[in-house]
């Protein structure tokens, strides 16, 4: 159940991350990159509480 509770935690602290990084007055191509940072962390995140890594 902990595991569960984690990954919900996970994928919401990356949607607001990606929604706070939308509201940033930055140029476009920036914003692209830090989305796909924000993105690669969290993908790297969910991985090590499904035990893959």
């Amino acid at each position: 159940m902990s595991i569960l509770i984690s990954l919900l935690i996970t994928i919401l602290v990356i949607a607001l991350v990606l929604y706070l990084v939308r509201m940033l007055p930055v140029d476009g191509n920036i914003k692209n990159i830090i989305q796909i940072i924000v993105i690669i962390i969290g993908i790297i995140s969910l991985l090590r509480y499904l035990a893959v890594f």
